[in-house]
């Protein structure tokens, strides 16, 4: 910072050689970047590439999805304007179902999930142009964090990406909160969809800087030179000046010497495992899922309404930061626990957590009545074995109880 430190008007080395180990990450037809401050800042740029290599303006996002904060991106984060009672929708923007397949509308019983999500687009798009708008984006995060750590069904993007493309948009991934290797098999999140899909946007954010204010948009050629051909001259103060590009790049060294995304897949396996585990054992546990170091798991009243248990997911959050361990519940129902720790999370530290919330859970589920999966299933094979000893199978004790659910409310203290 003592040495240099200017706008990007002014070219520096830094900047491209940043620009070159960057893009080397991706497909190679993601070739151009620019450099801005924030996840914000980038998805504001995105909306402004799409909308003139276009000349459209309608856009798609996801229910419960989040972009950032800025006016541009309030429009298409409904995870923020949900909560708004006298919010106003911009008749340009477009909801989408979210591709959850645990609590959604499609879900891991329909034989094609993605293709469902995918025709829900579709039928956007046709809405859309029936009434005389014209896509110029399709947005989405490359899994949804916010909306509840989901992970879209395999084949959804490219699906997506085809309706998206055919009526003249573009596809962009967000990747602010799950790029930089934290899915463990792949450096970025979008590449878990195959290495057929391809975005034509891809922002990113928080972890390129590792805390420092940075972030960066790559797009194709074609669109960089539509964005150019506006007339307007675009630059950054702050957004790729030589500091930050030196920061950007000491990141990546880092991610590759300490190998980070493999760290993050090892772990990231490990969590998932041991949480497992805890879910064949907690009636509070519905769902877990994920890749690498990003993994949620849904917390639930009942195990076939799948009740959302938010009041449990708060509680549990609360308490854990009690003992100085910081968890964020998120989600439509708040009731999804997150888990996207830095990409130096060891085995000892999943240990440590995960029987941090086994207590904080049997406590709960002690509270309100519920009994341990464990000791129900135990309770139903005696059941059975009695049952079958009196040659009378009328009666069965097992999770297909229809045993009327428990009324008591669980209240944070």
């Amino acid at each position: 910072m003592e040495f240099l430190n200017t706008n990007s008007r002014f070219l520096h080395d830094n900047m491209v050689l940043f620009a070159e180990k960057l893009q080397s990450t991706l497909p190679e037809k993601l070739s151009v970047c620019y450099f801005v401050n924030s996840g914000s800042e980038a998805n504001d740029l995105a909306l402004r590439l799409a909308w003139q290599f276009t000349g459209h303006k309608d856009v798609i996002t996801l229910d419960n999805a989040y972009h950032g904060h800025v006016s541009s991106l309030i429009d298409i984060s409904p995870y923020k304007f949900h909560q708004m009672p006298n919010f106003k929708m911009n008749p340009s923007v477009h909801v989408a179902p979210s591709p959850d397949v645990y609590r959604g509308q499609y879900r891991r019983d329909h034989p094609d999930p993605a293709t469902a999500y995918a025709d829900e687009v579709r039928d956007i798009i046709h809405r859309a142009e029936e009434k005389g708008g014209k896509i110029a984006a399709f947005i989405a995060e490359s899994l949804q964090s916010c909306g509840g750590q989901v992970i879209p069904p395999v084949g959804y993007f490219q699906k997506v990406a085809a309706h998206i493309r055919k009526s003249g948009g573009v596809f962009i991934a967000d990747e602010v909160q799950v790029g930089f290797g934290r899915v463990g098999s792949h450096f970025w999140a979008f590449q878990l969809q195959g290495e057929d899909f391809v975005p034509d946007i891809v922002t990113m954010g928080k972890p390129i800087g590792n805390g420092h204010p940075l972030s960066c948009v790559v797009t194709t050629k074609e669109i960089a030179e539509a964005f150019m051909k506006s007339g307007m001259e675009y630059f950054n103060t702050f957004g790729g000046n030589p500091v930050s590009c030196a920061i950007g790049l000491a990141v990546l060294d880092v991610i590759e010497k300490e190998d980070l995304q493999g760290n993050a897949l090892r772990v990231g396996g490990y969590l998932c495992s041991v949480l497992q585990e805890h879910k064949n054992k907690h009636p509070l546990i519905g769902d877990i899922r994920g890749c690498g170091l990003f993994v949620g798991v849904e917390l639930i009243r009942d195990q076939f309404k799948l009740t959302p248990a938010t009041a449990e997911a708060q509680e549990v959050i609360c308490r854990l930061k009690e003992q100085h361990i910081l968890l964020s519940a998120d989600g439509p129902h708040r009731n999804v626990l997150k888990f996207k720790p830095p990409l130096c999370f060891t085995k000892e530290d999943v240990d440590f957590v995960v029987e941090k919330i086994d207590h904080i859970l049997t406590e709960i589920e002690e509270a309100l009545g519920m009994k341990s999966k464990l000791n129900v299933n135990n309770e139903g094979a005696k059941q059975k074995i009695s049952d079958e000893n009196h040659q009378d199978h009328k009666l069965t004790c097992s999770k297909g109880s229809k045993k009327a659910p428990l009324q008591t409310k669980w209240i944070k203290t």
